[in-house]
């Protein structure tokens, strides 16, 4: 029967810790409803182990007990949120978490897509706006509809 490595139980013990830490619950969270909407927080997570031990000759002269065993083992887990998954009314998008625009340049990059959507959204309103206009004047310009003849 071969004897066991203590490195081996060091590091099995290691792995098991950081299962118990990093299950997919950690990396995407538990979803939160309110008011028709789902948000379901996104993490990402960094795992990094090492290990080291050394064999020390022993004074005895008996073959079991010819070694001693110096070593140790560690892990460090990161853990930093990314953003969340918001859902509503049939769509996905994800809010990421970035920290906050370090230049004038930084904070414009960022705000261009929100000012695009509301850019959309104005013209769009303005065509709404103008077609309902249309309307309204041609109903007016029909005869039996109370327009001039």
């Amino acid at each position: 029967m071969e004897k066991q490595h203590p490195i081996g139980d060091l590091m099995s013990e290691i792995v098991d810790k950081v299962r118990e830490i990093a299950d997919t619950n950690t990396i995407v969270g538990q979803a939160i409803t309110a008011g028709g909407v789902t948000i379901i927080p996104i993490s990402r997570l960094s795992v990094g182990v090492g290990s080291g031990g050394t064999e020390f000759g022993s004074k005895h002269k008996k073959p079991e007990d010819n070694s001693c065993f110096g070593g140790g083992a560690g892990a460090g887990v990161n853990l930093i949120p990314v953003g969340f998954l918001v859902v509503k009314d049939g769509s996905v998008k994800l809010l990421p978490v970035a920290p906050p625009a370090a230049t004038t340049v930084d904070r414009v990059v960022e705000m261009v897509p929100e000012a695009i959507d509301k850019i959309t959204d104005f013209i769009e309103k303005q065509q709404e706006k103008k077609a309902a206009e249309k309307a309204a004047k041609q109903t007016e310009d029909k005869p039996g509809f109370g327009g001039v003849y």
